[in-house]
């Protein structure tokens, strides 16, 4: 018979309160007390597995002068903090989406989506600013803190079994920073700290409101596309957080003399930018899925939620019971691929079949895995396209599986290669830097000057409205390209 000892389970509310006060610390950018359960050494050591992850996952814009252009400015940025002797490393990732993040320890991430819609140099010192605040305060490790001291972890939530989490998208432990949403309270104090930092590296604080409104308006017109979440999305956004800024702002002393912005500088910097989501790397067109580097296609089951990761493509049902998976193994046969995936603990199959798949080479086998809520069926297939091969998987629970199968294994087999010359020579939508020749309006140069854009993101990007009058000589960010065929 089980019994319990009522003495030892009434001690465990005092073992949590010493391991918290074990574990205080004040903070240096605050002044206040603060729960810390991890050292400094293991948040630089958990900022430098993000950064590898961010990189393999989502991947660094391939821009060499831009990313040392953001290394070296927010480096004289973070000199200024009170932790000026982390490693601070800063990269742009190659993401549409309008997003900046910090992973502890000193790592700051921007999308080239929020480069193309900041107006100046000071813009951006404020977005680096508020990430740098972000790491000073220790914002992600307290949580971490708060969340070992409960016996709680940072795992990011599938779908599916985690043998299979990929279709997730960042179902990593190393990711899950990106998805932590910070307090009120912790917002406010990164604003805080950003407003310090961007005044001690002397850049004009007045631009920092204009990051906000801008956000703002970007939450009107929709999402960006992009594969991170969206900083709105973690870094949530109170009604009053621009007017806090604003009064802290007019608080401070009137003497902007020598302060800097560069609006044209930063503005130049920007020509040849990728704007939005990037074709060459896939793209889709309805349920289709076209990649021109890799030159083939497939077709996704139709009503399926899509997402081009930078690792995998994935398809997952309306009923979120379902995926498909589309990836590059690293075998080099079908055969090859095909045990490995099969050899896998606590995966059973049937034996694999070679077969055919549009004149293509491949192999492949239905397979089952266990999972927490019961059983995962489904079918993969291995196929051979120019010297790689693409592993494709769809499954289900396997009470669902029956429902799904038949438009699933429909989609396996839909791989083929793409001959269509103007889907193979899609280029991707660039930031070109035009000066104003006369007095006009985004809205009058929409008429004479084509665009992909709509009139409403380019005056978004420029941060101007349809009708602001522009005068002779300024610079504005146009964005030139052609449809997706």
């Amino acid at each position: 018979m089980l019994s319990f000892d009522v003495r030892r389970l009434s001690v465990v509310p005092y073992i949590l309160v010493a391991l918290a006060a074990a574990g205080c610390a004040t903070n240096p950018a605050t002044g206040a007390s603060q729960l810390m359960l991890v050292s400094e050494a293991q948040e630089i050591k958990m900022g430098r597995q993000t950064e590898l992850e961010v990189a393999a996952t989502i991947g660094m814009y391939p821009d060499a002068e831009l990313q040392r252009y953001i290394q070296q400015l927010g480096s004289d940025v973070a000199a200024t903090s009170e932790r000026p002797k982390l490693p601070w490393t800063f990269r742009v990732v190659d993401d549409a989406g309008v997003n900046a993040f910090a992973a502890p320890g000193g790592f700051i991430f921007v999308t080239r989506g929020i480069l193309s819609r900041l107006g100046s140099e000071a813009e951006l010192v404020g977005v680096l600013g508020h990430e740098i605040g972000h790491v000073t305060a220790r914002h992600t490790a307290a949580e971490m803190s708060k969340q070992q001291l409960l016996g709680a972890g940072l795992a990011v939530g599938s779908v599916v079994s985690s043998q299979v989490a990929s279709v997730a998208g960042l179902a990593s432990q190393g990711l899950g920073v990106l998805f932590l949403k910070f307090s009120r309270d912790n917002e406010s104090q990164a604003d805080q700290l950003g407003l310090r930092y961007m005044r001690k590296a002397d850049y004009d604080p007045r631009e920092l409101p204009k990051i906000f409104v801008m956000l703002g308006r970007e939450s009107e017109i929709g999402s960006s596309g992009g594969k991170v979440p969206e900083w709105l999305a973690t870094h949530p956004n109170p009604e009053n957080r621009l007017e806090q800024i604003n009064q802290q702002i007019a608080a401070l002393p009137k003497d902007y003399f020598g302060m800097v912005i560069n609006r044209d500088v930063y503005e130049r910097r920007l020509a040849g930018l990728v704007f939005g989501n990037n074709p060459r790397q896939g793209y889709f067109k309805d349920n289709r899925f076209i990649h021109p580097e890799l030159r083939f296609r497939l077709t996704f089951p139709e009503g399926w939620a899509t997402n081009n990761g930078a690792q995998a493509v994935t398809a997952v049902s309306p009923g979120k019971d379902a995926a498909v998976e589309l990836m590059q193994t690293r075998e080099t046969s079908a055969d090859a691929a095909a045990r490995a995936f099969l050899s896998q603990q606590g995966i059973m199959s049937g034996a694999p079949v070679r077969t055919s798949v549009s004149g293509l080479a491949a192999v492949g086998a239905p397979f089952s895995v266990p999972a927490e809520s019961g059983a995962l069926r489904g079918t993969v297939l291995f196929v051979e396209y120019r010297g790689t091969v693409y592993r494709i998987v769809a499954y289900a629970p396997e009470t669902r599986w029956p429902g799904h199968q038949a438009v699933a294994e429909r989609a396996l087999r839909s791989f083929e290669e793409l001959t269509d010359q103007a889907a193979l020579g899609v280029q991707p939508h660039r930031v070109e830097i035009v000066s104003v020749d006369r007095r006009t309006t985004i809205s009058e140069m929409a008429q004479r000057r084509a665009s992909p854009a709509t009139p409403a993101t380019l005056a978004l990007i420029n941060q101007v409205e349809l009708e602001t009058p522009l005068e002779a000589g300024r610079l504005v960010k146009w964005v030139v390209g052609q449809p997706l065929p």
